[in-house]
């Protein structure tokens, strides 16, 4: 389980949408999640949680592929 570090404010579901919106904008062919991760340091989670990326494949049309059995 990954702890929010002190002094950090729980991120909003918007709020976390927003930021993956914005990354996955500046990168046409995608992105794994340490990838945006280590692009934005707000995101401290390990993993992102299941059911909001399962929201944003609503919302924002999220895809989910994987490359050698490992989902990106």
């Amino acid at each position: 389980m990954t702890h929010r570090p002190k002094g950090t404010k729980e991120m909003t579901y918007e709020e976390f949408k927003t930021i993956i919106k914005e990354e996955l904008a500046k990168a046409p062919k995608g992105l794994t999640w340490t990838q945006i991760r280590t692009k934005r340091p707000e995101l401290y989670q390990r993993w992102p949680a299941n059911q909001w990326v399962r929201q944003m494949e609503k919302d924002i049309g999220l895809t989910r592929e994987r490359v050698k059995g490992t989902p990106i």
